[in-house]
């Protein structure tokens, strides 16, 4: 018997794809990104008016008939109005790993359009849910100074404890648990890598640490692969990285066809009809 989720469902639901049941669920963090993570992500950017500019890469053999040719997308890059942010979708691209899984997008700032480095950057492997990306770039989207922290680190723990995660005992200012304990953010050294525009990142010697970034993951169980992981630079300013985790600790049900291996037992859910 499926558990209903919450009283206040929307009235009115999609009609499910190519037939596939649709149902509301949660937790959202162990909800995955529905197998549309690339579409739920630039839907978002579209719908903002930012410009996407595809890389196409073709496959040609020797001897090859024309219409026998291959023709993969590649790179596909979104970039906003003031180019002052952009967003790149890397699974089309060989990607490299965060926790053993895949980047599927990163996202970047710069203080000046003239600049061609990233202020920061932000990356996001498949699999986290996709409002939670696409709630960050809008507040992203939003920001007059991408660049520029107006708040502390305890807006983020703050936003998750108001949807009913805990404070890690050991950490409790920089570190916070969901009830299940599967899924974590915390404020810590960040993975090799991770793109950032602070100075003291290039001159950290090995057993210094650097500056901290945000780093947040699902662990479905002790020891086993993460479902997904989402890691932000040191740079990234702490009001776009508490728009993240108040999306992805939100109590609100998501629509989903397609639900994770990993998590689906301990997902509720409610059928979309």
């Amino acid at each position: 018997m499926e558990a209903p989720l919450y009283p206040d469902f929307p009235p009115h639901t999609p009609t499910p794809r190519g037939g596939q049941p649709a149902f509301w669920v949660g937790p959202r963090h162990l909800a995955g990104d529905d197998g549309r993570l690339y579409d739920a992500v630039a839907d978002t950017l579209s719908g903002l008016g930012w410009t996407s500019l595809t890389i196409v890469r073709g496959r040609h053999e020797p001897d090859e008939a024309l219409e026998d040719r291959e023709v993969l997308r590649s790179t596909v890059l979104h970039i906003s109005p003031d180019a002052l942010r952009w967003a790149q979708w890397c699974l089309a691209d060989e990607p490299f790993h965060l926790g053993d899984l895949p980047i599927a997008w990163q996202i970047s700032a710069r203080e000046d359009a003239s600049s061609p480095l990233a202020h920061w950057s932000a990356y996001f492997t498949r699999d986290v849910p996709g409002e939670a990306v696409a709630d960050f770039l809008l507040a992203l989207d939003a920001h007059h100074q991408p660049t520029t922290p107006f708040t502390g680190p305890e807006l983020v723990l703050g936003a998750v404890a108001a949807h009913g995660w805990f404070r890690d005992i050991g950490q409790p200012q920089a570190a916070a648990m969901d009830p299940t304990g599967a899924s974590r953010i915390s404020l810590g050294e960040v993975p090799p890598l991770i793109q950032d525009g602070d100075p003291r990142v290039l001159v950290t010697e090995a057993d210094d640490a650097g500056p901290a970034g945000w780093q947040a993951w699902t662990e479905p169980a002790l020891g086993a692969p993460c479902l997904w992981a989402a890691s932000f630079a040191a740079g990234v300013p702490h009001d776009l990285v508490a728009a993240f985790a108040a999306s992805l600790s939100s109590t609100a049900p998501v629509l989903r066809r397609v639900l994770p291996e990993a998590t689906q037992e301990r997902l509720l859910r409610a059928p979309a009809t």
